[in-house]
């Protein structure tokens, strides 16, 4: 059992704020922010995270600054995630992830030609959120459970986690129980209603047409409405050829946006839901 977290101390960066907030999920210990004794390496109830040029998951140590200038890009949040044996779906569901490695290990100018922009493009991405947080996160040498910055990083440990992994559990369901109905030219995945339902009937839908391979042939997606008896219907990957506004006359269909991109109907039929589907196709010019 852990009894502390230790990362190093001066500027804070996301990989070391994240990894200390994704390790608070195993134990909701006091975050100190100093250089690691050697005691403190060689202990395993002490994480040791970002500094110590140790990578030993068994003694708790988590640095990545000892591996070789072309090492794949690997970070302290990498090694936690790796740990926690859920790094591979971490890279899955989270684009982010890749990002922030990439960011740590080779530094904005890289990390902007990798991404295709520019270095200042990459900076106006950053918020008040990111800024404020960090710096706050970086301004003591203790964190404690009780105090905000503390709880933030563990309410942001937590979701990570709990997304990672109730992601994974959710897109094993829906391979289970999602069909793939085929049209004229394109295809729509349709997802059943079942008992029990899902607390968000339409997650992982998407993840799941890319994982056979149809992102370029789905272009709908159907799913249970958790507000009603009835189903959603939304465009994949915003294709504009699905134009729901051309249900608005429909007397199932109660809900359009104006944009075209979403409809509900009350309608539960599967022949009824196709020819909604159907009608709702606008080919190109």
């Amino acid at each position: 059992m852990l009894s502390k977290i230790i990362t190093h101390p001066g500027g804070a960066h996301k990989d070391d704020f994240l990894a200390c907030a994704v390790l608070l999920t195993q134990a909701p210990v006091t975050i100190e922010r100093r250089d690691p004794t050697e005691a403190d390496l060689n202990d395993p109830s002490v994480a040791v995270l970002d500094i110590g040029h140790q990578n030993n998951s068994k003694l708790h140590n988590f640095d990545h600054h000892q591996f070789p200038r072309d090492h794949v890009p690997t970070c302290a949040l990498s090694l936690v995630l790796q740990h926690l044996g859920i790094y591979e779906d971490a890279r899955e569901f989270c684009s982010w992830l890749e990002v922030a490695e990439w960011f740590d290990c080779r530094g904005p100018v890289d990390t902007a030609e990798w991404l295709g922009m520019d270095r200042d493009t990459l900076g106006k991405l950053n918020s008040p959120l990111d800024i404020t947080i960090l710096r706050r996160f970086a301004s003591k040498t203790e964190h404690k459970p009780g105090e905000p910055i503390w709880e933030i990083m563990r309410m942001i440990g937590q979701d990570t986690v709990d997304y990672i992994t109730n992601l994974r559990s959710r897109l094993d369901f829906v391979a289970e129980h999602a069909e793939i109905w085929e049209f004229d030219g394109y295809k729509a995945l349709f997802m059943p209603r079942t008992d029990p339902m899902p607390d968000e009937a339409s997650a992982g839908l998407g993840y799941h047409v890319e994982k056979l391979g149809l992102q370029e042939e789905v272009l709908a997606l159907i799913y249970p409405d958790s507000r009603g008896t009835g189903y959603g219907m939304r465009r994949f990957n915003d294709d504009t050829r699905m134009e729901f506004t051309q249900l608005d006359t429909e007397d199932d269909v109660h809900f359009t946006h104006a944009r075209g991109f979403i409809a509900k109907t009350s309608s539960a039929e599967i022949e009824r839901l196709q020819h909604l589907v159907a009608k709702a196709y606008k080919p190109r010019d």
